[in-house]
């Protein structure tokens, strides 16, 4: 019996370190999106980035699968998303767009970073509120993720098109304000964390996926340019989804009519 016990600790202990590995393997891919970045690599710190992304979507799914979720991954993985969406871009834009616009491209950087941090802190304060059980397929705010994704959208259009236009400070100021903003605001977004596949889509799914990546392989900025303008073209349709499941609500809670 001791040794049963011995063994399904450290199987414990196992699936708590596999998603804190893979929140490392972002991070890491942050701090190297930010060496490229310095060194005008431009290309490799988006796809660190990127990479970042991929990381980051695994590591939370990987932990409820594994049931390792703990208190330490929840913090570590916030550390790793305020460096790769927050700071990462934010410095990357700033050496691409504004290295010698002064003080108003490092006002764009710290708005940036600040506006990460407080969506940052927001998600994690609110863990564990309670909220009715359709919630969860909603995010406040635009995520980290697609915060930087929507942020680095001229320059990913840039690599693209090569047009001087995509690289006028201006326009990738006008990005960056947006993105803050969108991040700490209190606009319900799609959350894909809860979505279960019934059997029969499974297969179409992997196809579809396949296909996507294929794409990805040959073109890889524009189709990233537009997976993320469909995303921000389906905020309208999450606010829209949001404020019914809210009127459901309220008429379910109303009193009977005398």
């Amino acid at each position: 019996m001791q040794i049963r016990r011995g063994q399904s600790l450290k199987v414990l202990h196992i699936n708590r370190m596999i998603p804190s590995i893979l929140t490392l393997l972002a991070l890491s891919a942050g701090l190297n999106a930010l060496r490229f970045a310095l060194e005008e690599r431009w290309e490799h710190a988006v796809l660190a980035i990127v990479a970042a992304g991929v990381f980051d979507a695994l590591d939370g799914r990987i932990a409820r699968m594994l049931k390792g979720t703990s208190k330490f991954g929840a913090e570590l993985d916030s550390l790793s998303d305020f460096l790769c969406f927050g700071v990462a871009p934010a410095i990357t834009l700033y050496l691409w767009a504004w290295a010698d616009s002064g003080r108003f491209g490092w006002f764009l950087v710290m708005l940036l970073c600040t506006s990460s941090a407080l969506r940052l802190a927001r998600f994690n304060s609110d863990i564990g509120g309670e909220e009715p059980p359709w919630s969860q397929n909603f995010f406040v705010g635009v995520p980290a993720p697609a915060g930087a994704g929507t942020v680095l959208l001229p320059m990913v259009l840039w690599f693209h098109f090569e047009s001087d236009v995509l690289r006028n400070p201006v326009l990738v100021g006008t990005f960056i304000t947006v993105g803050a903003l969108l991040q700490v605001s209190r606009v319900r977004t799609f959350s894909f964390k809860k979505i279960r596949l019934a059997p029969a889509v499974i297969l179409p799914t992997m196809l579809g996926v396949a296909f996507y990546v294929a794409v990805l392989v040959s073109s890889p900025w524009i189709t990233l340019a537009l997976t993320q303008i469909a995303y921000l073209s389906s905020l309208p349709f999450s606010i829209r989804l949001h404020r019914r499941f809210l009127r459901h609500d309220g008429a379910a809670g109303a009193p009977p009519a005398p």
